[in-house]
């Protein structure tokens, strides 16, 4: 039916696709963006009194997410600069 013929020409479309830039890959202007919005909301939420102690606990989560996700974007940039195989790819 020619399925050899497609999936080589969806190969040759797919390595035509241009390489995004570097500063749309990097995931710190992210995460310092998502602590940020989750600081002001655990500062506003505290202060204010807004949605009780429950959203206190849930702004503190969003902190503690973004504390972890900086971790593991920290670890996997220095098992790339070791040259562990096990490393996750593109992170310069």
């Amino acid at each position: 039916m020619g399925t050899d013929e497609s999936y080589s020409d969806a190969m040759t479309d797919a390595s035509d696709i241009p390489e995004l830039p570097k500063a749309l890959r990097a995931p710190e202007p992210v995460i310092v963006v998502g602590m940020a919005a989750w600081l002001v909301a655990t500062i506003v939420v505290w202060v204010t009194g807004w949605g009780g102690d429950r959203a206190v606990q849930v702004c503190l989560v969003g902190l503690a997410v973004g504390l972890l996700g900086t971790t593991i974007v920290l670890v996997q940039r220095a098992a790339v600069r070791r040259g562990d195989r096990t490393a996750q790819q593109g992170l310069d």
